[in-house]
Protein backbone atom coordinates (compact mmCIF):
# COMPACT_ATOMS: atom_id res chain seq x y z
CA UNK A 1 0.00 0.00 0.00
CA UNK A 2 1.25 3.37 -1.06
CA UNK A 3 1.79 6.30 2.04
CA UNK A 4 -1.00 8.59 -0.44
CA UNK A 5 -3.27 5.34 -0.05
CA UNK A 6 -2.77 4.98 3.40
CA UNK A 7 -3.65 8.59 4.33
CA UNK A 8 -7.05 8.32 1.58
CA UNK A 9 -7.62 5.83 3.94
CA UNK A 10 -7.53 7.42 7.34
CA UNK A 11 -8.65 10.80 5.84
CA UNK A 12 -12.10 8.54 4.75
CA UNK A 13 -12.04 7.21 8.13
CA UNK A 14 -11.91 10.56 9.95
CA UNK A 15 -14.86 12.24 7.37
CA UNK A 16 -17.18 9.05 7.70
CA UNK A 17 -17.15 9.29 11.36
CA UNK A 18 -17.60 12.90 11.00
CA UNK A 19 -20.96 12.28 8.79
CA UNK A 20 -22.00 8.84 10.86
CA UNK A 21 -22.11 11.29 13.59
CA UNK A 22 -24.36 13.40 11.51
CA UNK A 23 -26.28 10.04 10.43
CA UNK A 24 -26.68 8.97 13.79
CA UNK A 25 -27.37 12.11 15.20
CA UNK A 26 -30.33 13.00 12.91
CA UNK A 27 -31.14 9.45 13.18
CA UNK A 28 -31.66 10.06 17.11
CA UNK A 29 -33.43 13.02 16.57
CA UNK A 30 -36.33 11.45 13.81
CA UNK A 31 -36.44 8.41 16.28
CA UNK A 32 -36.29 9.58 19.77
CA UNK A 33 -37.74 13.12 18.89
CA UNK A 34 -40.51 12.80 16.48
CA UNK A 35 -40.57 8.88 16.77
CA UNK A 36 -40.30 8.33 13.31
CA UNK A 37 -40.43 4.85 11.86
CA UNK A 38 -37.36 3.10 10.88
CA UNK A 39 -37.05 3.37 7.21
CA UNK A 40 -37.67 7.61 6.94
CA UNK A 41 -35.45 8.09 9.78
CA UNK A 42 -32.31 5.93 8.01
CA UNK A 43 -33.39 7.44 4.64
CA UNK A 44 -33.23 11.40 5.63
CA UNK A 45 -30.11 10.77 8.13
CA UNK A 46 -28.30 8.73 5.49
CA UNK A 47 -29.14 11.71 3.02
CA UNK A 48 -27.50 14.15 5.44
CA UNK A 49 -24.53 11.89 5.55
CA UNK A 50 -24.12 11.55 1.63
CA UNK A 51 -24.00 14.69 1.46
CA UNK A 52 -21.45 16.07 4.17
CA UNK A 53 -19.01 12.93 2.80
CA UNK A 54 -18.91 13.55 -0.82
CA UNK A 55 -17.82 17.45 -0.46
CA UNK A 56 -15.34 16.50 2.33
CA UNK A 57 -13.91 13.23 0.57
CA UNK A 58 -13.87 15.05 -2.49
CA UNK A 59 -11.59 18.30 -1.73
CA UNK A 60 -9.58 16.68 0.66
CA UNK A 61 -9.49 12.97 0.72
CA UNK A 62 -9.35 12.28 -3.20
CA UNK A 63 -8.17 15.81 -4.04
CA UNK A 64 -10.07 15.67 -7.32
CA UNK A 65 -10.87 18.61 -9.72
CA UNK A 66 -13.59 16.20 -10.94
CA UNK A 67 -16.79 17.43 -12.60
CA UNK A 68 -18.91 18.37 -9.61
CA UNK A 69 -21.77 16.77 -11.27
CA UNK A 70 -20.17 13.92 -12.91
CA UNK A 71 -18.78 12.49 -9.55
CA UNK A 72 -22.10 13.02 -7.68
CA UNK A 73 -24.30 11.39 -10.63
CA UNK A 74 -21.90 8.13 -9.45
CA UNK A 75 -22.09 8.67 -6.02
CA UNK A 76 -25.76 8.98 -6.63
CA UNK A 77 -25.67 6.05 -8.53
CA UNK A 78 -23.87 3.80 -6.00
CA UNK A 79 -26.94 4.90 -3.75
CA UNK A 80 -29.09 3.79 -6.14
CA UNK A 81 -28.35 0.73 -5.34
CA UNK A 82 -27.33 0.54 -1.76
CA UNK A 83 -30.35 2.63 -0.40
CA UNK A 84 -32.90 0.77 -1.53
CA UNK A 85 -31.22 -2.64 -0.12
CA UNK A 86 -29.86 -1.46 2.88
CA UNK A 87 -33.24 0.63 3.59
CA UNK A 88 -35.19 -2.90 2.69
CA UNK A 89 -33.52 -5.10 4.61
CA UNK A 90 -33.01 -2.47 7.51
CA UNK A 91 -36.69 -2.67 7.97
CA UNK A 92 -37.01 -6.80 7.66
CA UNK A 93 -34.49 -6.50 10.68
CA UNK A 94 -36.43 -4.27 12.55
CA UNK A 95 -39.53 -5.51 12.12
CA UNK A 96 -37.57 -9.08 13.35
CA UNK A 97 -37.11 -7.19 16.62
CA UNK A 98 -33.59 -6.08 16.11
CA UNK A 99 -32.54 -3.15 17.84
CA UNK A 100 -32.84 -0.11 15.50
CA UNK A 101 -29.22 1.16 16.48
CA UNK A 102 -27.74 -2.50 16.25
CA UNK A 103 -29.33 -2.43 12.26
CA UNK A 104 -28.18 1.35 11.57
CA UNK A 105 -24.50 0.12 13.49
CA UNK A 106 -24.54 -2.73 10.76
CA UNK A 107 -25.61 -0.42 8.11
CA UNK A 108 -23.28 2.11 8.74
CA UNK A 109 -20.25 -0.12 8.51
CA UNK A 110 -21.41 -1.61 5.60
CA UNK A 111 -21.72 1.59 3.39
CA UNK A 112 -17.95 2.80 4.98
CA UNK A 113 -16.53 -0.06 3.44
CA UNK A 114 -18.56 -0.29 0.06
CA UNK A 115 -17.93 3.73 -0.54
CA UNK A 116 -14.84 3.88 0.16
CA UNK A 117 -13.71 1.46 -2.55
CA UNK A 118 -16.31 2.48 -4.96
CA UNK A 119 -15.09 6.53 -4.70
CA UNK A 120 -11.87 5.15 -5.05
CA UNK A 121 -12.13 2.94 -8.44
CA UNK A 122 -15.27 4.45 -9.65
CA UNK A 123 -15.65 7.59 -8.73
CA UNK A 124 -12.41 8.99 -8.81
CA UNK A 125 -10.12 6.48 -10.76
CA UNK A 126 -7.62 8.38 -12.64
CA UNK A 127 -8.38 11.81 -11.46
CA UNK A 128 -6.96 11.12 -7.90
CA UNK A 129 -5.17 14.37 -6.96
CA UNK A 130 -6.04 16.40 -9.70
CA UNK A 131 -7.17 19.77 -7.78
CA UNK A 132 -4.78 22.27 -7.28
Amino acid sequence: MSKNSFWQMVKFTLFSISAGLIQLGSFAVFEELFKWNYWPSYLISLILSILWNFTLNRRYTFKSAANVPVAMMKVFAFYLVFTPLSTWLGHIAETSGVNDYIVLAVTMLSNFVLEFLFCKFVVYRNQENTRK
